[in-house]
């Protein structure tokens, strides 16, 4: 598995001395994924030089540009732990307690008629607190990013990540939730008692199949706003892409047919978002038999994948397999997404020279631009579970607000997260 590693390198500050160090880098096979001088003095330039590197394969590059006469390789930078000291998130007190009277108004005895309001009017707990604005993200740490089954507390900073990205884009108090167990009876049945402290839940991370059954199992038991990620904010960004590179390439959508490679988590809520779209064909390949029955269930076709590649206008891959399709199985004019993060099923670049009217991988397509928004709305609207329609309005908001030359906007433009937020609302409570 490929992790970023940030190199600190001094060069010697002459011509040719720099490309030579990424002479060395291009030499591994190696991309770079940032470059960013920190120091200069007369004669040294101190480079910040982060690559993807395979601890198994590719430390030997640090060697080699230690070697280089003009080049030595004093470090590796902290900053990812530094940005990580002490955790991202916390809580704090949206009235400052700075006097006595308000200290009694907002805690004792002040607070016990509030209390007493919300038992005698319980839908008043949504005007008197945090909860409307208050998200659990529960994972038991089984599927983590690409790191996959690693366990629930060494999940967390992935989650305090999701708060952060909450507060930060839809002004949400995103609250880490982490289940140590891996029986989804009692994944749920942690999750639907601690319910009542939340307006909505965000489940994220959860190995499949049994991310299907807590997930369904949760919807059914509360009244609130339940999500897996995922899924579905992994399927509306896909959604919100597709729309634009159809767009772009002159393809109608829903008469396309369209390939799903890997029918797990994201490729079942990928595959079941298309169906209810209404493409006109979704074709899936998947080596589990369990997820080959899900598909056929949501209304998919299980083929072999030298079959989907053969015929589908629209290839879609979210195995986390490096390298899985091959550029001859690429059919001359197909639209393909390579999601895999960090090594795509097939290298944009390749697909194109294959043949491909337009590839993209999964750097390129976040649910980051989703989830802050969906979740916002459905709060705005006190919804008390996410519709299709709203997945849908989320998707179409998101085409609409990419620039020209993206395939869905920038996640960090918090006037992206508000605009689908007032459009999920506007679905949630029956409104065009």
């Amino acid at each position: 598995m490929k992790i970023p590693e940030v190199l600190i390198v001094e060069v010697n500050h002459a011509p040719g001395s720099l490309a030579s160090v990424l002479q060395v880098v291009g030499d591994a096979g190696l991309s770079i994924e940032s470059l960013d001088a920190m120091q200069r003095t007369q004669d040294i330039t101190t480079w910040e030089l982060t690559l993807e590197l395979d601890e198994s394969q590719d430390m030997a590059v640090l060697d080699a540009i230690d070697a280089l006469p003009i080049a030595n390789l004093i470090g590796r930078s902290d900053r990812v732990f530094n940005r990580h000291k002490g955790g991202k998130i916390k809580t704090v007190s949206s009235v400052p307690m700075s006097s006595p009277q308000l200290l009694r108004d907002l805690y004792t005895p002040g607070v016990a008629r509030v209390c007493l309001a919300i038992q005698n009017k319980p839908h008043l707990v949504r005007d008197y607190t945090n909860l409307n604005n208050t998200v659990a993200i529960v994972t038991n740490g089984t599927a983590v990013l690409g790191l996959g089954d690693i366990g629930a507390v060494p999940s967390l900073p992935v989650m305090e990540g999701k708060a952060a990205l909450f507060h930060t884009l839809a002004g949400i108090s995103g609250v880490p939730i982490l289940v140590d167990s891996r029986d989804p009876a009692q994944v749920i049945e942690t999750v639907a008692r601690i319910a009542p402290s939340f307006g909505a839940i965000q489940l994220e991370d959860i190995a499949s199949p049994e991310c299907f059954l807590i997930e369904s199992e949760l919807i059914e038991r509360l009244d609130i706003p339940v999500m897996h990620d995922d899924q579905h904010g992994t399927a509306v960004a896909v959604l919100a892409a597709l729309l634009n590179a159809t767009d772009l390439v002159g393809m109608e959508l829903k008469n396309c047919t369209i390939g799903q490679v890997g029918l797990g988590a994201a490729g079942i809520g990928i595959s079941r978002l298309l169906v209810k779209f209404g493409v006109g064909r979704l074709l899936g390949t998947d080596l589990n038999n369990l997820a080959q029955q899900r598909l056929e269930v949501i209304g998919g076709h299980i083929v072999s994948l030298d079959d989907l590649m053969a015929q589908s206008d629209i290839v879609i891959a979210t195995t986390g397999v490096k390298g899985l399709i091959d550029p001859e199985m690429v059919k001359s004019g197909q639209l393909i997404l390579s999601l895999t993060n960090p090594d795509p099923e097939i290298d944009p670049d390749v697909a194109l020279k294959a043949g491909a009217c337009f590839a993209a991988d999964g750097k390129s397509i976040n649910n980051v631009s989703a989830f802050p928004g969906l979740f916002k709305g459905a709060l705005l609207a006190h919804a008390p579970c996410f519709t299709d329609e709203m997945l849908f309005a989320a998707a179409h908001c998101l085409a609409d607000h990419t620039v020209e030359g993206q395939l869905i906007p920038d996640p960090l433009d918090k006037s992206i997260h508000e605009a689908v937020s007032m459009a999920v609302c506007c679905a949630a409570m029956g409104e065009d």
